[in-house]
């Protein structure tokens, strides 16, 4: 069984060995992994079951990293940044070769947003790395909200699950994409 714990050094540690570690945030909890890792990535499709057409949120702790992962950034999506993150917004931007493919289902953008959790903030300011962390549960089942529901769900297959307390929204993120600085939205979350 999983352990579960608020030691952000353990979840750390796990993290840059390549293996899976549950984080919270305050949409639901996540499965993440070292994103530019594609043999940590491959693990989570692998504990999920999930299909590697369906990409994968990156998450990062500052609008100041984004240019390390991607191209371009359309001032509309500046603007929504600076708006909402950290939060329950997910931006898809063109990537840059160093997210692996596998991250992104092959597709040329990226999903990316800053999670508005203080352990998972300051986790992904210790942290060299972004991390790739789709909602913590088996492919197609409810998305957790509390420690406990990763542990149930998948906590034979999780080493570390960073208990951060229940999460406070409960429903995933908003995912806008841009067609130019024009701006999409493909996933209504919390924010409409």
């Amino acid at each position: 069984m999983a352990q579960i714990g608020t030691d952000r050094q353990i979840a750390k540690q796990l993290l840059e060995a390549g293996n899976v570690v549950s984080i919270p945030t305050e949409t639901v909890y996540g499965l993440a992994a070292n994103a530019l890792n594609p043999d940590a990535v491959l693990t989570i499709f692998r504990v999920k079951n999930r299909p590697t057409f369906d990409p994968l949120i990156v998450h990062t702790d500052s609008l100041e990293k984004l240019d390390r992962f991607v191209s371009t950034i359309p001032e509309s999506a500046r603007d929504l940044a600076s708006t909402y993150w950290p939060g329950p917004l997910t931006l898809l931007l063109p990537k840059k070769a160093i997210i692996p493919d596998l991250v992104t289902a092959g597709l040329p953008t990226v999903g990316i947003r800053i999670p508005n959790h203080p352990l998972t903030l300051a986790l992904l300011n210790s942290l060299d790395f972004p991390l790739a962390a789709p909602s913590a549960n088996p492919f197609g089942y409810i998305s957790p909200t509390t420690a406990q529901h990763v542990a149930d769900q998948l906590g034979l297959q999780v080493p570390y699950i960073l208990d951060g307390g229940p999460a406070t929204i409960g429903i995933e993120s908003t995912i806008v994409g841009f067609d130019g600085n024009k701006p999409t939205v493909f996933r209504l979350g919390v924010l409409l």
